[in-house]
């Protein structure tokens, strides 16, 4: 006796049925992409090259992964277009935010270290040790550093989703996608921002509190307090 599957995986027997099943799922697949859309439409003004992008005092860059304790070679290429920005006089601080959830994994040190290698002052580096995502990244940057205007840095699939949740943060936001080399983390991040669309819109328009939100920390003011360098 053979197996039977269940009704609701069957091919419908009629040709109404299946022109419904057709269509719904061409619906599900329009839904799918709907907060995809939205990303595109929604930031199509905002996004810059390091050469364009406006003075802005504030730089926020994304954790991206550690290798052995060092910037992974994606987060490294978003650090290099921030100390490019910094030397070239286009932004006076970098806001690193990463994920130190463990004692072992400490992204915003590794991240402050390559900076102050490659020609950003410690002065001009401020951390946040609790950026678990983009939306806590950007929620922080706001309500707990006080950033209302900045230049994102990210890898170009990843974006667009940056700068869309930091406007909805209320943060006024400029994107710089840097360049990356079309490898399989490229492809698999690149997937993957099809389903982060999804819970990015859920983020814009629910709002909720970060994973850890804590008290206001004065470190972007002090450290454009203390002039450049």
């Amino acid at each position: 006796m053979g197996i039977r599957r269940p009704r609701w995986l069957r091919w419908p027997r009629t040709r109404d049925g299946q022109r419904r099943l057709v269509q719904a799922v061409m619906a599900g697949c329009v839904l799918a992409l709907l907060p995809s859309a939205w990303l595109y439409v929604s930031t199509a003004d905002r996004l810059r090259t390091t050469a364009d992008v406006p003075r802005t005092e504030v730089a926020v860059v994304f954790g991206a992964g550690l290798w052995q304790g060092e910037p992974s070679p994606y987060l490294a290429h978003r650090l290099d277009a921030a100390a490019k920005l910094y030397r070239a006089g286009r932004i006076e601080v970098v806001l690193v935010t990463g994920d130190n959830s463990r004692e072992d994994y400490d992204e915003p040190d590794a991240m402050r270290a390559y900076l102050t290698k490659h020609g950003v002052p410690d002065a001009r580096i401020v951390s946040d040790y609790a950026g678990f995502d983009t939306w806590d990244s950007c929620v922080r940057a706001k309500r707990i550093f006080g950033v209302d205007r900045a230049v994102l840095i990210s890898q170009g699939f990843h974006i667009r989703r940056a700068v869309a949740l930091c406007e909805a943060a209320g943060i006024a936001s400029y994107g710089v996608g840097v360049d990356a080399k079309h490898d399989v983390t490229w492809y698999y991040g690149g997937t993957r921002e099809v389903f982060a669309a999804g819970k990015a819109a859920l983020d814009a328009v629910l709002r909720p509190d970060p994973r850890f939100l804590g008290p206001r920390e004065p470190g972007v003011a002090r450290a454009l307090a203390g002039g450049r360098d």
